[in-house]
């Protein structure tokens, strides 16, 4: 048995099949783990959709919701204002079980923790003065809304935004949720008071004077477990610090990245280029 964890989709499902057969991957003995954004941008975002939705109720797979699955969610409440002409997400809002995959794609964790190794999975990061402990209750937090009979008005009318940038305790309502998704879903860099910033996505070296990346905070409180993350494709293949990047930018001509936890290894596979780099 193996656990792969795979990087971002963004609905590049042939990709994930070839990389599947690289691997010998046997949906019989081993998992999938999957870092978030399965779709959009690419060209096949409902197949990507149904096949790890398929993989995960058959208890043979993990994934955690990101940015651009947020996204499809807002759309799917009836959000039109953040509508992009560069979305690939009209085929899922059309498909026949559209309700279907959009209840399920709901219900889905922002953090999953391996129940042997000491090693989570999200999508963007932790922020460093979250533990792994309260990391996994704020995500739960998250979850519990999404689960419930607000989750439309959530995603539709409170999600979108990048205030506020600093951690409180006493965040409250929506802004603390707010906060939440922002922090696992969009997260690069961030000051030394650990305030995030969004704007700049380059790889680092690139951000603005005063910030860094998340995971080198000198005073990060969850370096004890490693961090599985996806979203930051111009990053790359990075491992250090006790996290592992696994967005290595399949959509723009990169790589799909699947790192098999039992023995830390990490395999790739070439993709074609389905965006041009800054047309996102």
């Amino acid at each position: 048995m193996a656990t792969y964890i795979i990087g971002d989709l963004q609905g590049c499902f042939d990709p994930l099949l070839q990389l599947l057969q690289q691997l010998n991957y046997n949906i019989a003995t081993d998992e999938l783990w999957f870092v978030g954004d399965i779709v959009n941008r690419g060209p096949q975002s409902l197949e990507c959709l149904r096949f790890v939705k398929k993989v995960v109720e058959a208890g043979r797979g993990r994934m955690v919701l990101g940015n651009h699955d947020f996204h499809l969610l807002a759309q799917a409440a009836g959000l039109e204002r953040f509508r992009s002409r560069k979305d690939t997400l009209q085929p899922i809002l059309e498909a026949p079980d559209r309700d279907a995959l959009i209840d399920w794609l709901r219900q889905q964790p922002l953090l999953v923790r391996h129940p042997v190794y000491p090693a989570v999975m999200v999508h963007a990061g932790i922020p460093p003065q979250w533990n792994h402990s309260e990391a996994a209750a704020h995500a739960d937090e998250v979850h519990d809304v999404l689960r419930s009979s607000d989750w439309r008005v959530f995603v539709r009318e409170h999600l979108f935004g990048s205030e506020p940038t600093c951690w409180s305790d006493a965040l409250q309502g929506w802004d603390r949720l707010r906060y939440i998704v922002n922090a696992f879903c969009r997260m690069r860099y961030c000051d030394a008071d650990g305030c995030l910033e969004f704007k700049a996505k380059g790889k680092p070296g690139s951000q603005p004077p005063g910030y860094q990346p998340w995971f080198v905070h000198p005073n990060r409180r969850n370096k004890d477990i490693a961090i599985f993350f996806g979203h930051w494709s111009t990053l790359g293949a990075f491992d250090g610090y006790n996290v592992h990047a696994l967005d290595t930018g399949c959509l723009w001509g990169g790589q799909l990245s699947a790192w098999r936890l039992e023995d830390g290894t990490r395999h790739t596979l070439q993709c074609p280029q389905t965006l041009q780099p800054g047309k996102a």
